[in-house]
């Protein structure tokens, strides 16, 4: 696969501003219904046989301390759905991908920026990271039979340290530069 084959995804311009100039990058904006809209009407515009790897930046905040650097995760989740709720009123809801080539950890995405430890001890029983888009790339790539990768750099420990974010996106996004460099 060459790099003309792989549309790399972020939420923010911040978080792509290193990326090598050889890939594509489509800007999405911060949070679930921004990056599905923008995946799926980008994805559009792809021949149906000739739908590119989509390679989701950004960063995460670790839902464990011992939780730092960068992650690929194997599974994504829809953290700020009632899937339970929804299911037991009859109806199916997708609230869990397993993505192919990851690390083995667990991604929860939802629409809340996780800055209290208590909101973060609760998603930590189900989760590694969190994060705004993730599930939303992955959902709007499975819907039209896209490959997609997920590629998180922890930025803060979903805490108080998250209100520090815009300070720490620098260092996260040369981090997963050197990780698209590497492909």
């Amino acid at each position: 696969m060459s790099r003309s084959d792989i549309l790399v995804v972020s939420a923010t311009k911040a978080e792509a501003v290193h990326v090598p100039p050889e890939f594509d990058v489509l800007l999405t904006g911060i949070g679930k219904v921004s990056a599905a809209v923008a995946v799926a009407k980008a994805l559009g515009d792809y021949p149906s046989s000739q739908k590119p790897l989509v390679v989701n930046i950004g960063t995460a905040g670790a839902l464990h301390e011992h939780h730092s650097g960068l992650f690929t995760p194997s599974t994504v989740l829809n953290h700020d759905i009632s899937g339970d709720a929804i299911r037991a009123l009859g109806h199916e809801v997708a609230d869990r991908l397993e993505m192919p080539e990851g690390d083995g950890s667990v991604l929860a995405t939802g629409d809340v920026f996780v800055s209290e430890a208590g909101v973060r001890d609760v998603l930590a029983e189900r989760a590694d990271l969190v994060d705004m888009e993730g599930f939303a790339v992955a959902y709007a790539c499975a819907q039209v039979g896209a490959q997609c990768r997920l590629v998180k750099h922890v930025s803060d420990t979903a805490d108080d340290s998250a209100l520090d974010w815009p300070a720490r996106i620098d260092a996260s996004a040369r981090e997963l530069a050197l990780w698209l460099r590497a492909l």
